[in-house]
């Protein structure tokens, strides 16, 4: 019996390699790779009680799961969680994100949809599991739907699509949410989908629109307001006395015609300084 010899076995594996690495680097492969380990980590660490650092620590595995997943498989860098940009970039969107709730709410108040009063409660036994789960669900959905989710579209079809594909995906899937209807879903789809897409298309930076859906999801459960339908203790007990409407109902502020009109108002010079800043992928344009 003779063997072969190690040139010979190099070249025989050689293109099956280089055919399997191609697969691997297609996003059809990589994306759905990716959705299903950053969603296993955040489902087994989605827990509220009693250990809040635990959500923290999913955030931190589903980064890793997504930097392996874009590096090992699709084979490409992850500037869009550049180290180095981390605090600034955050800040800046969590800045985005408070502005955007505390201007909705103003406005929703102002027109005698919402009263506010202080909640008898402890800061901290609020503050702290607010932020550690709304950071989790933040870091995770943002590396689903803007990670992976909008970027493998934009290989395959542009930006434009993309955007608007994971933006009503992202709206279907809080159509789960309690007190969900078919209108916040779309609101949720424009408000949310469109502007966080817009948000990432612009900086390219998944740091800004973490810090943007954190803040945001934050700053709505502290004011006492249901957060995409579910109920959350917050630093002010908020009634809702408007019409559904201007309110949002049982699905909160992001079920509101004020919410939609705020994140479409900021979503759209977004997208135009994308388009000037040259970050959006054309239909056409790079392929996988």
């Amino acid at each position: 019996m003779t063997t072969a010899s190690p040139a010979t076995t190099l070249r025989v594996r050689g293109p099956r390699t280089a055919r399997l690495v191609r697969l691997t680097q297609h996003p059809a492969v990589w994306l759905p790779v990716g959705v299903v380990g950053v969603g296993a980590v955040a489902s087994l660490t989605a827990q509220r009680e009693p250990l809040t650092v635990v959500p923290v620590l999913g955030a931190v595995l589903a980064i890793v799961v997504y930097v392996l997943v874009m590096r090992r498989m699709a084979r490409r860098a992850t500037p869009e969680l550049a180290a180095g940009r981390t605090v600034p970039e955050a800040l800046g969107g969590a800045a985005l994100g408070l502005g955007l709730v505390a201007a909705a709410a103003g406005i929703v108040t102002a027109l005698g949809g919402y009263t506010f009063a202080v909640a008898d409660v402890d800061v901290l036994a609020v503050v702290v599991p607010v932020l550690t789960v709304t950071l989790g669900v933040a870091v995770t959905e943002e590396l689903i739907f803007r990670g992976l989710g909008l970027q493998a579209l934009e290989r395959l079809r542009g930006s434009g699509l993309a955007l608007g594909v994971t933006a009503v995906l992202f709206g279907a899937v809080h159509l789960l949410n309690p007190g969900a209807t078919l209108w916040s879903g779309l609101a949720i789809t424009v408000e949310a989908g469109v502007l966080l897409g817009a948000a990432f298309l612009w900086r390219r930076n998944l740091w800004f629109v973490m810090g943007l859906h954190l803040a945001w999801n934050s700053a709505v459960a502290l004011l006492g307001v249901p957060v995409s339908g579910h109920e959350s203790t917050g630093l002010l007990v908020a009634e809702a006395s408007g019409p559904a409407f201007l309110t949002g109902g049982a699905f909160g502020i992001e079920g509101s015609a004020v919410t939609v009109v705020l994140g479409l108002a900021l979503a759209v010079p977004m997208l135009v300084a994308a388009h000037r800043g040259g970050t959006l992928v054309p239909a056409r344009g790079p392929r996988p």
